[in-house]
């Protein structure tokens, strides 16, 4: 009876690898084999009974490795294995860029050349799979190497206010009756800045006559640096602005003046591309004069990407409401405009019989669509996210000329490709990371959505075709809208959750409101306006996208009404790369194997719900000391009556902060309206005074002198003094356990007391302090954004150009708890010398960390 049975079963079934279980006897396989034979010819649950557990289990193992084997040969055969280029790529350069310390790509590159070479010699599929992924991953890192070493963005390395002069490459508007240039700077004076950056971006609050680009324009100027995270783990802006080639940020005291210098000569492509920008500021004007207000504005967003002159209520009820999206020329509008230039030109060539005939009108649709996305993005300003839609509706198009699928994963797969290798910084921007999300997702959605209605027969209807007809296609693009929202909303959560630290509640009620009115009212109209607006006949068009904006932004506060704004907090670590694995297993594969990402999401998710754990007591204190708050049990206190919104609201979300209390105000003390100026010194019955009040602070609100100083008590009794007048700091380090005071004309206190100085703070950009219910600051958890970070984009925080000198040390106090912990792995030396007593020269530092100061 079992040998009639095992003639019939396959032998490739129960052919058992040596390899199987590493380090297994012969014996072993040979249970193995008849455990697996047994198993196989068995009648349905007797097997289990008659073998034993360990051959059963090697057995199972066997079946299981077997089956992974076979889906993973699937999965290259319908071509996966590219879809996950684009992933180790992207993968490398995140690492690159998240790594504290600036690596070299040349050692990246030759990390490359030693294992392709080693790929190339292993012929076994599985060691080469990972071989061939280890070595896209360095790629990746090369890649970001080259982008860093290509930008060579200089960023200016502390705030200055000097008269500058430069040439406007672009401008925008930045509100009612302002204006954001872009200028390359010729020249400083008054003082005259020893590394000036090369381009600034500076804010016209003025009322003036708006400059074109190429013009040349003057004016005194505040600069600053780019600000780094508003808290440690927070998004670093001088990142961005380092790979935007934006060195300063800024603003004019008074309205700029036209230079009488003349324009200086420039290539063809800068002259190209000035006119551009030109193009699109005159398009964006003549949408604004038409409609004005935040229709206009949206409008104008929405064509040329200028989102600047949207009121601040508006894009927070288009942010609360989760249709922030429609204000970015992303993945959406680029494809709800291909497809309205696509469907109707199509539809057009189609009424013409003959033509239609004898011409490929659908390649020719694609083609004219394909012009005309470029166009789009040409005078979209080459926003990041506009350049990653134009990316993939031109591969698309392009694949729809070749008579390839349109929309397919590896279309998806060679738009980010080519994106990592052109900017692998984009691999960390939140823009990046939700638009391919919501793409790959709605993708694969789609093929499993195509490839169920194929394997399925439809059923006939008993009533009539016409009215089954109606009624389906009505289902379909109510269906169509809401699966589209819902995949769309699901994939960017944990992106949200990740970057923004909230979640938008009642976004696909706001979305399956609001996408009906731009996909048939908002793109239509402003696609034809931008056809006729050269010859003056867009004005009808324009008042329709508008009115329809109107009514968006009517469902965006009313959505936001509902207060469907959930903030949650700053994730776990580790948070979002369980969830982008879980991620990209799930929508990538399409065997069985995909489910395997479902752990990596419920990992995700349960450190979702237990969350980072806060302290109960912090001090949390800006880059600038300006911004100080702390935080005692659910009240939070803050020494600014109206705290920046940019700032504090940044704070508010990733640590979840109640509502501020207001510092208490005291009177100014008659003599100090006396002695203004602050180079004056001040008399020392007002520093008694101000000695006096400091120690009369507690612990609910800041108690403040204004314009001078601001002091609390923390339930552990260690006194913060934040001073605003340098004059009062010598008298703050008398009586505080803690003084704060950016603008003090030295960095430590005689008394001994911690002190934050300006040179410090800017060494360690913001910080994050828990007292540990201690008084002592050798106790303190003190956690620093850019402390530990050494980048081309956070260097300058270490130099000093006017001394010439690259000093990283810090105060004892900020790294007496990481040197304690240090000590106790690391045995004593006594000839180990102090690095924390000399400095070295800027020359020197800037070979070792590949930054020049040769173009000055």
């Amino acid at each position: 009876m079992r040998s009639g049975s095992f003639d019939k079963i396959d032998t490739k079934t129960l052919k058992f690898e040596p390899d199987i279980v590493a380090g297994a006897t012969p014996r072993s396989r040979t249970e193995a084999d008849e455990a697996l034979m047994e198993i196989a010819v068995s009648p349905r649950g007797t097997a289990s009974r008659s073998i034993p557990l360990r051959p059963r289990l090697v057995a199972r193992l066997a079946h299981v490795r077997r089956s992974v084997s076979v889906s993973i040969e699937e999965e290259r055969r319908h071509g996966h294995g590219f879809l996950f280029v684009p992933v180790a790529i992207g993968l490398g350069s995140a690492i690159w860029f998240l790594n504290p310390m600036a690596l070299s790509p040349w050692i990246s590159g030759l990390i490359v050349l030693v294992l392709v070479l080693a790929t190339l010699t292993v012929r076994h599929g599985r060691p080469r799979i990972v071989l061939t992924f280890a070595c896209l991953v360095f790629v990746g890192t090369a890649l970001a190497g080259i982008e860093t070493w290509r930008r060579s963005t200089i960023i200016l390395d502390s705030p200055v206010t000097t008269d500058v002069e430069g040439v406007v490459e672009r401008s925008e508007a930045a509100g009612p009756g302002r204006l954001r240039y872009v200028v390359a700077l010729r020249q400083t004076t008054n003082p005259i800045v020893k590394r000036p950056p090369r381009r600034v971006s500076l804010l016209a609050r003025a009322q003036h006559e708006p400059f074109e680009n190429g013009a040349v324009i003057s004016g005194r100027a505040r600069l600053s640096p780019p600000s780094g995270p508003a808290l440690p783990g927070l998004h670093d802006f001088a990142f961005s602005s380092y790979f935007d080639g934006i060195g300063a940020v800024g603003y004019f005291y008074r309205a700029p003046q036209q230079a009488n210098e003349s324009e200086p000569d420039v290539g063809w492509s800068e002259l190209a591309l000035r006119k551009l920008f030109e193009l699109r500021r005159q398009i964006g004007n003549r949408i604004r004069e038409t409609l004005p207000g935040d229709a206009g504005a949206f409008a104008a967003a929405i064509v040329t990407d200028e989102r600047r002159a949207i009121s601040d209520d508006t894009v927070e009820a288009l942010r609360i409401s989760g249709l922030a999206h429609i204000v970015a020329i992303s993945g959406l509008n680029m494809a709800l405009a291909a497809g309205i230039f696509f469907v109707g030109l199509r539809s057009v060539l189609a009424l013409i019989p003959g033509f239609a005939q004898a011409w490929p009108i659908k390649k020719m649709a694609a083609g004219g669509a394909l012009a005309m996305v470029t166009a789009y993005y040409l005078i979209s300003g080459f926003g990041v996210s506009a350049q990653r839609a134009y990316i993939m509706m031109a591969v698309m198009l392009v694949a729809v000329l070749l008579d390839r699928p349109s929309i397919s994963l590896r279309n998806v797969a060679l738009s980010a490709l080519i994106i990592l290798v052109w900017s692998p910084s984009e691999i960390l921007g939140a823009s990046f990371q939700m638009s391919f999300a919501a793409t790959v997702a709605l993708v694969a959605g789609y093929s499993a959505w195509s490839r169920r209605s194929h394997d399925k027969d439809d059923e006939p209807f008993p009533v009539s075709r016409l009215l089954v007809t109606w009624i389906a296609s009505g289902w379909r693009f109510v269906f169509g809208i809401i699966a589209t929202s819902l995949i769309g909303s699901l994939a960017t959560t944990m992106f949200s959750v990740e970057h923004f630290h909230r979640i938008a509640t009642y976004g696909l009620a706001a979305n399956l409101a609001a996408m009906p009115i731009i996909s048939f009212l908002v793109m239509p109209a402003g696609l034809v306006a931008m056809l006729l607006m050269p010859f003056g006949l867009d004005g009808p068009f324009i008042r329709i996208m508008a009115q329809s904006l109107e009514w968006v932004i009517a469902i965006a506060k009313h959505v936001a009404g509902w207060g469907g704004d959930v903030v949650v907090g700053q994730q776990h670590p580790w948070f979002l790369p369980l969830g982008v694995c879980g991620f990209l297993l799930l929508t990538l594969l399409r065997t069985w194997i995909r489910y395997s990402g479902l752990p990596f999401l419920a990992a995700a998710i349960i450190l979702f719900q237990v969350g980072v754990p806060q302290p109960a007591a912090s001090l949390f204190i800006a880059e600038d000391g300006s911004l100080v708050a702390h935080r005692n049990g659910e009240r939070v206190a803050v020494n600014r009556k109206r705290p920046s919104e940019f700032i504090f609201r940044q704070w508010t979300h990733a640590r979840q902060l109640a509502s501020p209390s207001m510092p208490t105000m005291l009177d100014v003390h008659p003599l100090v309206k006396q002695t203004a100026a602050p180079t004056e010194r001040l008399p020392q019955s007002i520093l008694a005074d101000a000695r006096k009040r400091m120690r009369e602070a507690d612990s609910d609100t800041f108690l403040c002198q204004p314009k001078a100083w601001c002091a609390l008590m923390s339930p552990e009794g260690v006194l913060i003094v934040v001073v605003d007048d340098g004059r009062y700091a010598g008298v703050a380090c008398d009586v505080a356990g803690l003084v704060i005071a950016p603008r003090a004309r030295f960095n430590d206190c005689r008394s001994g007391a911690p002190m934050l100085g300006g040179a410090t703070l800017r060494k360690t950009g913001s910080i994050e302090i828990d007292f540990s219910a201690s008084i002592k600051a050798e106790d303190w958890q003190v956690m620093t954004a850019m402390a530990d970070t050494v980048q081309p984009w956070s260097i300058h925080r270490r130099y000093d150009w006017r001394r010439d000198i690259y000093d990283p040390n810090l105060p004892s106090w900020l790294t007496a708890r990481k040197n304690k912990i240090r000590d106790d792995d690391r045995p004593t030396s006594a000839n180990q010398p102090d690095r924390g007593s000399h400095s070295r020269s800027s020359t020197d530092a800037a070979d070792e960390f590949g930054v020049s100061d040769s173009d000055e």
